[in-house]
């Protein structure tokens, strides 16, 4: 039992050290393009990233999702650490947007599976001081680019985006990124309080031509 105990224990490692995450220093637009970029989530933001959230409380309070059991909180601290085992474990990875060197929100890529899916759940927020600028559409972009295509990211086939209907703003956004419609979803999410329906969209590996980011930069000189 004991030999049996050891294999298992080194092909868990295995398979977790072929799907960690190498996370990238930091993804940025090309030059010419918007200020926006992102990089890993680190300790050191825990004041400015609460700040904005604090100003952005009830700007984000309708899309804001949420654990129906109710359980623990969880504080800065400890959420870096759980990020840096996510990276390990290749479940999830989180980044901080930022638009001229200023943080000025956050998305995250979470629900990986590898096998036969090659999938993902992503999930982003924005400041809204900072709405308006084409700010989401360039970091999902800029996340897709890196998580469908590029050799040094995750080489996932699939990133699904779930809207509430009524969020308009995020519906722009996925229009803007030429996504697959792929219907509505009921009650697929726990958002503020109760299970809400959700509008499903999705980006493919094949879809990315030239880049998610290039194709937005064409669109922005055209003035669309």
């Amino acid at each position: 039992m004991e030999n049996v105990s050891v294999l298992r224990s080194w092909w868990q490692s295995l398979e977790s050290s072929a799907s960690s995450i190498h996370m990238p220093e930091r993804l940025r637009v090309p030059h010419g393009g918007s200020p926006v970029s992102l990089r890993p989530m680190v300790s050191r933001d825990e004041a400015e990233w609460d700040a904005v959230r604090w100003a952005n409380r009830e700007w984000l309070a309708p899309w804001e999702s949420g654990d129906p059991e109710h359980g623990p909180s969880m504080s800065f601290g400890r959420w870096i650490q759980c990020q840096r085992s996510s990276e390990r474990e290749g479940t999830g990875a989180v980044f901080v947007i930022e638009y001229d060197s200023r943080l000025v929100g956050q998305i995250s890529m979470g629900a990986i599976s590898y096998g036969s899916m090659r999938t993902a759940v992503v999930g982003y927020w924005v400041d809204q001081r900072f709405a308006g600028r084409g700010i989401a559409p360039t970091a999902v972009a800029l996340l897709a680019d890196w998580a469908l295509n590029d050799a040094r990211g995750p080489k996932l086939h699939r990133l699904e985006i779930a809207i509430l209907p009524e969020n308009q703003r995020s519906l722009r956004v996925v229009e803007k990124l030429h996504a697959h419609h792929e219907g509505l979803r009921e009650r697929y999410m726990f958002v503020h309080g109760r299970w809400r329906d959700h509008e499903t969209f999705s980006l493919l590996a094949e879809d990315a031509g030239d880049g998610f980011v290039e194709r937005l930069m064409r669109r922005h000189a055209r003035g669309q």
